[in-house]
């Protein structure tokens, strides 16, 4: 089947993008015919699913969240006048348990520690559906997680993970087991996750239609594969699942009385000393071998808690032996690689280009990274990135005799521009003069919006 084929029907007569899905917002769900039903209750899930103020709560985080399309070609703009259009069967299926998930769509993006990552993104319809379960299941399942899980949760952050993480290494745990575990979103097993599912939800409907979602194919080459496996990253329901299936391993740490964070599939748990810690790897192997999951020996290992990283961030001792938060050398090289990606030196960009992209992924970092509290390699950071921005500046004067007069202009001895000219292909040498810093200081790329990591 062709993209084009794959996609939802439409008619003459479809409204505008602009326009809301009235029959989507105005339709409410049946009655619970239940009369035991209570608040919280597990039983009638799929008639909240549908209701209104749900379907647009839904539909917002969506169109909020943009991103791309699914096999079917439809975009996150065309959601809306889909939804006016074809909401009431839509509704109708999911209500009868008759609605089936389109496969969704193989996506590799490249992994920071090498290798690549595989998405599958879901059509935006399901994607929409997908929404509209998880804010009626997060409610009920997130109070029922460990206080020690920190990953797609409300209200908690990477950071508070790294918080905690610290407290554990300020009381002394100064080891870590590092568990890695070996693709584990590929690697999910269906009916252990149902299993586990099952036990804290009692609509059967629900239970069928996100057993639906995890056996959808994913569509790659055109030739859509049955998946048998896993709960692909790129929708907004996998996140969920997997809190509820490592939640098992986070309870059982619970009951040994373990100092642990984890954020997502990344877990640490702190110990006092190596052979506390290889106690602790071993019982680790044997609980995520129950949930039919395998711990990736190549990068999980006891060891001081200062020589790995944790959410970008590692832990040294200051002078007065207090614990600090810096800026993991590995989350360093990361930035450095992305930076010199940017600047490329023959990208044949303007610079005005440039600078937008630089400025859009310098902002979102210093962000996330500002909560380091070792702030030194940022000042290190702002002069490097600085001189490459000088190197594309020179470049993009090319030849000796526009160098000398763009220099000269810029209230550079003729002599010295005369002497930067004739190594003017020398680009890295030439940014590390002082006439260069005076032609192209710091204050310029700060009027063309490049921010400070340091301030």
């Amino acid at each position: 089947m062709s993209v084009d084929d794959a996609r939802h029907p439409k008619t003459a007569n479809e409204p505008h993008r602009g326009e809301a899905p009235v029959s989507a917002c105005a339709d409410e769900a049946p009655a619970v015919t239940n009369g035991n039903a209570r608040p919280g209750s597990t039983t009638h899930l799929m008639a909240e699913v549908v209701q209104a103020d749900n379907v647009r709560q839904a539909l917002k985080r969506v169109e909020q969240n943009k991103g791309s399309g699914g096999i079917d070609g439809m975009s996150v703009q065309e959601l809306r006048p889909h939804l006016k259009q074809h909401w009431p069967s839509i509704r109708q299926r999911l209500l009868t348990g008759t609605y089936q998930p389109q496969a969704v769509r193989r996506h590799m993006i490249p992994k920071p520690g090498g290798g690549e990552r595989e998405l599958g993104i879901p059509t935006v319809l399901d994607r929409f559906i997908q929404q509209a379960i998880v804010q009626v299941l997060q409610p009920r399942l997130d109070p029922t997680f460990s206080e020690h899980s920190y990953g797609f949760r409300p209200n908690r952050r990477a950071h508070d993970a790294v918080s905690a993480a610290q407290r554990y290494v300020e009381q002394g745990k100064s080891w870590v087991v590092d568990i890695d575990l070996e693709k584990f979103f590929d690697r999910v097993n269906h009916d252990v996750l149902m299993g586990r599912l099952a036990k804290r939800i009692e609509d059967k409907s629900m239970l069928r239609l996100i057993r639906r979602y995890l056996e959808a194919g994913v569509m790659a080459g055109g030739v859509v594969i049955e998946r048998h496996e896993g709960t692909p990253q790129g929708g907004p329901l996998s996140p969920l699942l997997a809190n509820v299936l490592l939640d098992e391993v986070d309870k059982e740490l619970e009951r040994r009385g373990h100092a642990f964070v984890r954020y997502a599939d990344d877990a640490n748990v702190y110990v006092s000393s190596r052979r506390a810690g290889e106690r602790v790897m071993v019982s680790l192997r044997k609980q995520y071998a129950k949930l039919r999951l395998q711990v990736n020996e190549s990068k999980s290992t006891v060891a001081p808690v200062w020589e790995r990283k944790f959410l970008g961030f590692s832990f040294q001792l200051d002078r007065g032996n207090k614990v600090k938060r810096r800026v993991a050398d590995a989350a360093i090289d990361t930035m450095k690689k992305r930076v010199r990606k940017l600047t490329g030196r023959n990208s044949g960009r303007s610079m005005a280009s440039i600078v937008q992209e630089l400025r859009a992924y310098l902002q979102g970092w210093k962000v996330y990274f500002r909560f380091a509290e070792v702030r030194a390699i940022f000042g290190e950071l702002d002069r490097w990135i600085r001189r490459r921005l000088r190197v594309i500046q020179l470049r993009q004067w090319k030849s000796g005799t526009t160098t000398f007069e763009r220099l000269v202009g810029r209230g550079i001895a003729r002599p010295i521009a005369t002497l930067v000219a004739a190594r003017s292909r020398r680009y890295w040498w030439i940014t590390h003069q002082r006439s260069i810093f005076v032609a192209l200081p710091d204050a310029l790329f700060d009027s063309m919006g490049v921010p400070r990591l340091a301030r």
